[in-house]
């Protein structure tokens, strides 16, 4: 419980909405995007503006509470959120400004992609970011960030320019490369772990309407299609990023209903080069691989492949996923991925792989926080379903596939594709930048007050 202090003395200048557990609307604003993790914090502070989140994390630092940050409110672990401390909500901060001068933009806390999208591609412009558009921008930018035009642009973090942050004493800072460089570096991949970002300035790329879409083939072509991929990859134009997965066909429109049902081996990609360069560039996808089940590319505006799986995907699911940086796809790692998903304990579960190379490798590993600018692929296991009673289920299946293609993958993962698994597998994730880590922990968050994330520790 948060005493009645506390709120008090966050009433007497904040300008949003504050939350106890008594209010009618309690229960609705405190759920998460995961189904399958409740939390119950003691006071939601839906902030309005920067000023009510240095008074949150003042009002909190006084009186020692537990503190948790939730700006789109897309994390699967649920950390977006806390048991009996405060949630400091930025949902509503959803302010966005496109400059056409420089064509940057300026992004708060509360955008989710989707926001980000619709602001930029008014002006044919886009920011790197994710694959699904209610990912909150916030979350995203911090653990990284990787879509469909990493190959071609970088990940998020490459295309951030500076940010605005809170730190938990409460005071407004600037990072970027030319002031408080060190902090710059550290939340280009280092999550939340060192303050509250309010503003995010980005640059844009020229990123209109493009190629994009599915093409599934019967899963009986599985071992072919990922043989075939890993050898296409590394020769393939940045202008296409096509990643792929393992899954099964959901049984609804628009999916072709003869198919719903079906375990399927899927090409999801995005080709952002000149149109009248499609033949060209699908060439090899068409002559080389099997007849496919569905074949779903086609021309349309960036923001309709962005927003393509939202409507299979709303909040409240249950989600279990692990995830993998992955260098190498060796026949036997493939052969695990298919006997493994064939086991799939619901039609959303899923494996999908995204390609993290092209451009994403031309930045130096102690460039950005996120260290592991070698692997090719980002990998990620979900188990997915909307039924509560699936929850163990989803759970064992998720670890056992996990387990079975990780003595092929490298020891890090993206810090956004992992539940809570413990200081060794952050240690793990962030490899030869982790002690610049711990010792930047130390100098601006020396108590661990933003301690709800994939969390590094301070240490002298």
């Amino acid at each position: 419980m948060v005493d009645v202090s506390v709120f008090e003395s966050l009433k007497a200048d904040f300008r949003g909405e504050l939350i106890q557990e008594e209010d009618a609307q309690y229960d609705d604003v405190r759920k998460l995007y995961n189904g399958m993790i409740d939390k119950h914090p003691g006071l939601i502070a839906r902030c309005s503006n920067v000023a009510d989140v240095i008074t949150a994390v003042k009002i909190a630092h006084q009186h020692s509470l537990l503190v948790a940050i939730r700006g789109g409110g897309h994390n699967g672990p649920g950390l977006g959120s806390c048991d009996d401390g405060l949630l400091i909500d930025l949902s509503g901060m959803k302010g966005i400004h496109y400059n056409q001068n420089d064509k940057t933009v300026r992004v708060e806390p509360g955008c989710t992609q989707g926001d980000v999208d619709h602001a930029t591609h008014a002006f044919g412009r886009a920011v790197p970011a994710g694959i699904v558009s209610c990912t909150g921008i916030a979350g995203l930018t911090l653990g990284g960030g990787h879509g469909y035009l990493s190959r071609k642009y970088g990940l998020t973090i490459d295309n951030l320019l500076e940010a605005d942050v809170v730190l938990a004493d409460g005071s407004l800072v600037t990072a970027s490369e030319f002031q408080n460089e060190d902090l710059f570096w550290a939340i280009r991949g280092g999550g939340g772990n060192f303050g509250i970002v309010v503003s995010f300035l980005f640059k844009t790329h020229p990123v209109d309407m493009v190629y994009a879409g599915p093409i599934f083939y019967d899963i009986s072509h599985a071992k072919e299609i990922m043989q075939w991929y890993r050898g296409f990859l590394p020769n393939c134009p940045v202008d296409l990023c096509p990643f792929i997965g393992l899954k099964t066909v959901p049984s609804t429109p628009p999916f072709p209903e003869a198919i719903w049902g079906k375990k399927i081996c899927a090409i999801i990609s995005c080709y952002t080069g000149p149109l009248d360069k499609v033949d060209e560039i699908m060439k090899p996808i068409k002559e080389e691989l099997p007849e496919p089940l569905m074949y779903g590319m086609q021309e349309m505006p960036f923001t309709a492949i962005q927003s393509l799986f939202d409507p299979l995907l709303p909040k409240g699911l249950q989600w279990y996923w692990k995830g993998d940086f992955v260098k190498e796809l060796p026949d036997e790692a493939i052969d695990a991925h298919i006997e493994n998903i064939m086991k799939s304990p619901s039609e959303l579960s899923l494996m999908h792989m995204y390609p993290i190379d092209g451009v994403v490798h031309d930045v130096n590993p102690e460039d950005t926080a996120w260290s592991c600018r070698d692997a090719r692929w980002s990998m990620v296991i979900a188990g997915i379903s909307p039924d509560p009673e699936k929850k163990d289920e989803l759970m064992k299946w998720g670890k056992a596939y996990w387990e079975a293609v990780h003595p092929y993958s490298m020891q890090a993962a993206y810090v956004n594709f992992m539940m809570e698994e413990g200081d060794e597998r952050v240690r793990a994730t962030y490899g030869s930048n982790y002690d610049r880590l711990v010792q930047l922990k130390y100098k601006y968050d020396p108590n661990n007050f933003f301690c709800v994330n994939q969390n590094i520790k301070p240490t002298t």
